[in-house]
């Protein structure tokens, strides 16, 4: 029963091998099939576009000004940064103190 799953990160013992395992082949499948090509050398720029809609034919122009492109990319990297370590931290006090919220 979905009340017998526990908060946290025990939630995790209740997910069954075959759900982690399609969890892991998903994302290979995403990795290897839309993320596969770098644009320019650029790290992390694997011209998918927003969540990866330009490989399935969506095109988007992006960002014209390199200004603004640095702007915006410079926030995305600090964001990302930010969201990892407030996630990681929520990890940490939930094995510490049972909870995390």
């Amino acid at each position: 029963k979905f009340d017998d799953v526990p908060n946290g990160l025990g939630a995790f013992s209740k997910v069954p091998a075959l759900g982690v395992c399609q969890i892991i082949l998903f994302a290979g499948l995403i990795e290897v099939q839309v993320y596969n090509d770098q644009v320019n050398g650029e790290p992390g720029n694997y011209g998918a576009g927003f969540l990866g809609i330009q490989s399935i034919g969506i095109m988007s122009p992006g960002w014209t000004d390199p200004e603004a492109r640095k702007k915006k990319l410079n926030a995305e990297l600090a964001n990302g940064r930010l969201a990892m370590v407030a996630i990681i931290g929520m990890f940490f006090q939930d094995g510490l103190t049972g909870s995390a919220w």
